[in-house]
């Protein structure tokens, strides 16, 4: 491969790696800007939060596919982002702890809902599944499964 097209995909694979970095850094906001409208209740900014945090992870994925693919045909610069590489995959571990928290957040919010409603409605809580035909219910009372 001639020196010109090598130099190309070296920085095709340093752009690549960089717009990763930025979309890490840009996820790990949306997250806790996700935390802070879950600690508010501001549906608004969770919603718009939830969507930003959904096109950053696609995005994600198609900078790493791109990554994949660039680092094939440039071997020495991959061995070069490598450090760059591992503190993507450190940021990227601390979104995921980020998000755990958020889901974590929302189920007790659901919990809590949930009990408000059975206080309003006059149900006791009691555990939901979903019926045979899809259907949510709420009993778990004992059902006749077959006759003879």
């Amino acid at each position: 491969m001639n020196t010109s097209l090598q130099a190309e995909l070296d920085q095709a694979l340093t752009a690549t790696v960089g717009d990763m970095r930025l979309a890490v850094e840009q996820l790990a906001d949306a997250l806790q800007a996700e935390r802070t409208a879950l600690e508010t209740a501001d549906v608004d900014t969770l919603n718009r939060a939830g969507a930003d945090k959904h096109a950053l992870m696609l995005r994600l994925e198609q900078l790493d596919a791109e990554r994949v693919q660039l680092s094939q045909g440039a071997p020495e610069a991959s061995r070069t982002l490598a450090p760059m590489w591992q503190q993507i995959l450190q940021s990227l571990r601390a979104c995921q702890q980020l998000n755990q928290r958020n889901g974590y957040l929302v189920g007790i919010r659901l919990q809590q809902v949930r009990k408000a409603l059975a206080v309003l409605t006059g149900n006791d809580v009691e555990p939901s599944v979903y019926g045979r035909a899809g259907e949510l219910r709420t009993s778990l009372r004992p059902q006749t499964l077959a006759e003879v």
